[in-house]
């Protein structure tokens, strides 16, 4: 019989991916959208040039507000679009 321990399911499983990046929206329900910045450079000419991409993410308790420095984590598919979960904020809007 093979037992299942779930420290033996962690230790396999890889790491989950986790951003930093702010919030520009807050209107719906546990929910945030959450802009993450990334510099790379062009592929021709060199510049570095500022890609953005949005995220929704899960906030189950409301707390993140526009303008807030957040830590998102990848997680299940909550929905359609949401695959993120908010761990920490990392710094208040001022």
């Amino acid at each position: 019989m093979a037992e299942n321990t779930s420290t033996n399911a962690t230790e396999t499983r890889a790491s989950r991916k986790t951003r930093v990046g702010v919030v520009v929206s807050d209107k719906m329900q546990k929910t945030v959208v959450v802009a993450i910045e990334r510099r790379m450079p062009h592929p021709v000419y060199g510049k570095m040039v500022t890609r953005t991409k949005k995220y929704k993410a899960h906030d189950e308790e409301n707390t993140a507000k526009v303008g807030d420095r957040v830590r998102i984590q990848e997680t299940r598919p909550l929905s359609k679009d949401k695959r993120w979960r908010v761990v920490e904020i990392v710094e208040r809007a001022r």
